[in-house]
């Protein structure tokens, strides 16, 4: 059996893998752009296969698609998105069109299942297949309105998951909060000596600082619920029934268990992808928190000998290849470094957005990568923090109560007595003896 077979195209013919579900559209884009070996994130393959399920059901109940190519369209579409195909989905998402080479991909792995579920298998001529990648699975749609709207469905996929992964966290700081709240502490402005403060009031400010922005990502997300499905090609829905907008909506909606919105412009649907950027801009402003929480902790269990040594983290390796006994801390390492690269695909995902022309933003590729990379990251160092770092964390109440003894800014509470100028001389002789 040859490992190739030869597919046509509107350029001409090309070969394709033989076991290749894609056809040779996407086997063009692989051959375009060799650039990072970065494949699709499996949210933008699974809203992208939702959106073809979505649209085969819908134009079949609008009587525009025969019954029997739908059930065989929607029944491939939603293997798809079990994940059965991940490995058909090969594009890197450096491309160019907006989107079309990964549209291609979805519509040519569909199709080509959708045809084997009707009898015909992929060695077969394409000409006498009855379900066509653009006709039938790309029915009433663009790259220019399935793109757009696969990153909002794509990003509300997952966004149960990274609620809960900071919902979690809370939830751990909110127990450290009440463990610690009985171990008085220095407390340390400019990370100079300044007045008492609990341990736990630290850690209950950290819990809170995660539950607000919580709320931030909510209300961000907001945004992403209203689609631009059935814009097509440039927002005039050209070639989309009239009823196929809303009902694509409230169908992808009942895929993710939301209540979605029908967009009240489509050409500012996709035109402008703000509704991204600014969820984007909520997971950098969660980034900049928890690396500020992170940074605590790795200031807090400095040394243990040298340093503050208020908490101890739980040694999880060993952190040196020539110190013997030294233990860093690494998950507070990896969660800095993890939001860092968060907050550099934001600078990406901005930049991108801001450069949509006229009717269509030609960059939506790096924004899908670069937000689902963001959600992904995320979750998975926010759930190793939580559980291989905050929950096993236990404060050293000696050393933090010997800090506190040593401190002269406690002269502070007499202020009211013998006001602050005398405080300040206290202080400073106490400091000088």
């Amino acid at each position: 059996m040859s490992q190739y077979r030869t597919e046509k195209d509107s350029l001409g013919e090309l070969q394709v893998p033989a076991n290749a579900y894609y056809g040779v559209q996407t086997q063009r884009a692989v051959n375009n752009f060799p650039i990072s070996g970065l494949k699709p994130y499996p949210a933008f393959v699974w809203s992208m296969a939702a959106i073809k399920r979505a649209a085969a059901e819908v134009n079949s109940q609008l009587g525009l698609l025969d019954e029997k190519l739908a059930k065989a369209i929607i029944q491939a579409a939603a293997e798809v998105m079990e994940g059965k195909f991940n490995d058909q989905f090969v594009v890197d998402p450096f491309q160019a069109g907006a989107g079309t080479s990964h549209n291609m991909n979805v519509n040519e792995v569909i199709a080509a299942r959708a045809n084997e579920i009707l009898g015909y298998p992929l060695s077969q001529d394409a000409k006498g297949k009855p379900v066509g990648s653009n006709d039938h699975v790309n029915m009433a749609q663009s790259t220019n309105d399935t793109i757009p709207t696969a990153i909002r469905v794509g990003a509300l996929w997952r966004l149960n998951e990274l609620v809960e992964s900071l919902s979690n966290l809370a939830k751990a700081l909110k127990q450290k909060a009440a463990e610690f709240d009985g171990v008085v502490k220095s407390g340390r402005t400019h990370l100079q000596d300044a007045v008492p403060v609990r341990l736990g009031q630290e850690f209950g400010a950290y819990a809170k600082a995660v539950e607000r922005n919580i709320e931030k990502v909510l209300a961000a997300a907001e945004g992403l619920k209203r689609l631009g499905i059935g814009g097509t090609a440039t927002g005039t829905g050209l070639n989309a029934h009239p009823e196929y907008h809303p009902r694509m909506v409230k169908t992808l909606g009942g895929y993710l268990s939301m209540e979605l919105k029908t967009s009240d412009d489509l050409f500012e649907s996709m035109q402008s992808m703000g509704d991204a950027v600014f969820f984007s801009a909520a997971l950098r402003n969660v980034a900049q928190d928890l690396t500020r929480i992170a940074n605590d902790f790795r200031l807090l269990s400095s040394g243990p000998s040298t340093g503050l040594d208020e908490v101890r983290l739980p040694p999880v390796q060993p952190g040196s290849s020539i110190m013997p006994g030294k233990v860093n801390p690494v998950l507070a390492e990896m969660l800095n470094m993890a939001m860092f690269y968060v907050m550099g695909n934001d600078l990406t995902v901005m930049m991108a957005g801001q450069a949509g022309q006229l009717e269509l933003n030609v960059m939506m590729p790096i924004i899908a990568y670069c937000l689902f990379q963001s959600m992904d990251v995320m979750i998975g160092a926010v759930n190793a923090f939580t559980t291989k770092c905050v929950v096993g964390l236990v404060a050293n109440k000696e050393k933090a109560t010997g800090w506190l003894g040593k401190n002269a800014i406690l002269a502070t509470a007499l202020n009211p007595i013998i006001g602050y100028q005398k405080g300040a001389e206290v202080v400073k002789k106490a400091m000088a003896e």
